[in-house]
């Protein structure tokens, strides 16, 4: 689900890829991933595969961003979620719901042979799937990018990263890191780039955007205790429904108006029914990796051409001619850093 708080962030700013450059990103991984898995599909809307029938879109999407982050000078560092916190189960079987009833949809339109409606309904099956977590992790450590596993939310130890200076950024295309705390998030990162519009034969540009929560905070004249119980009322991947007919903008009023959830009389009743006090702490208090060093090891150039090409059906040359090109921009801005300090 996600929470939904694009109506009240009015400072949003648009940036490129190159800005990040020299930067380190903590990257929300399973979000990451999920996107790749929804994105990258065949023409009938079913995900890429090898030979022996396991998924490779999330490996494609990976490969193909990753080379152009570090093109670019960009570190990005991918952070793995743990166990989720038990309040989540609500929002886990409503995602499961939401995939069953697109599986019959998707399966009546293969009978219709409604190639549109089949790839809408295929991309919302998307799901994680054994093996995906580990495919990911050996293709970066082959990349030489680190990778973190949280105990538990990973979007809260990729925020923690950016409190501590570990990172610059958390990069998500939900907006759950502000409430984590995060000095800033960066949406758009994975999925930057022309894309088409959905039933449409229109493309637009997918800008990165930043988003400073302190700036945030100064701009809705809250504190961030008070952005919290805003997310809470709006609703949260621990309280889905959040409450009835309370958006984005009324949640903010009633905030500002009282205060806190305990001190708005028409939601009492409501607000009887929900652990809003351990919601609070999940996002105040959450628990978090302990990152003090990132390190960065050398590509394995020969090690990512055999476990795509060999291992998991990639175009040998494709992935020769990317590699190629990444190989030619790394060495290049070495010697230009070399040039700089000699």
């Amino acid at each position: 689900m996600g929470l939904d708080l694009k109506g009240l962030l009015a400072s949003r700013e648009k940036t490129r890829l190159e800005s990040f450059s020299s930067k380190v990103i903590a990257v929300d991984a399973y979000n990451t991933i999920y996107q790749f898995l929804s994105i990258i599909r065949g023409p009938d809307g079913m995900s890429l595969s090898d030979s022996r029938g396991r998924v490779t879109s999330h490996l494609s999407g990976l490969f193909y961003r990753n080379i152009n982050f570090l093109s670019l000078g960009i570190k990005p560092v991918y952070v793995f979620d743990g166990k989720s916190p038990s309040l989540k189960a609500a929002e886990i079987e409503r995602r499961k719901q939401i995939k069953k009833d697109a599986t019959v949809k998707y399966e009546k339109a293969v009978m219709e042979r409604n190639f549109e409606d089949m790839k809408k309904y295929a991309q919302q099956t998307t799901s994680m799937q054994d093996g995906m977590v580990e495919d990911a992790k050996h293709l970066l450590g082959l990349f030489g990018i680190p990778y973190i596993q949280a105990p538990s939310e990973g979007e809260a130890t990729a925020a923690h990263m950016t409190k501590t200076g570990v990172a610059y950024a958390a990069a998500s295309q939900d907006y759950d890191s502000i409430l984590f705390g995060a000095k800033r998030l960066v949406r758009n990162f994975t999925n930057s780039g022309r894309r088409k519009l959905p039933n449409r034969n229109t493309y637009i540009e997918v800008e990165p955007e930043i988003i400073e929560t302190q700036k945030v905070l100064v701009e809705l004249n809250v504190t961030k205790e008070q952005l919290v119980d805003i997310g809470i009322l709006i609703g949260t991947d621990f309280n889905p429904d959040g409450f009835d007919r309370i958006g984005p903008k009324t949640a903010l009023k009633m905030i500002k108006e009282h205060g806190k959830l305990e001190e708005i009389p028409q939601i009492q009743e409501q607000l009887a029914k929900i652990n809003y006090s351990e919601i609070r702490k999940i996002f105040l208090e959450p628990k978090v990796a302990d990152v003090s060093e990132i390190k960065f090891d050398k590509i394995d150039y020969p090690g990512i051409t055999k476990y795509l090409s060999e291992e998991r059906d990639f175009s040998k040359e494709r992935i020769e001619a990317s590699l190629s090109r990444l190989q030619k921009s790394t060495e290049k801005r070495s010697h230009t850093l070399e040039q700089w300090f000699t």
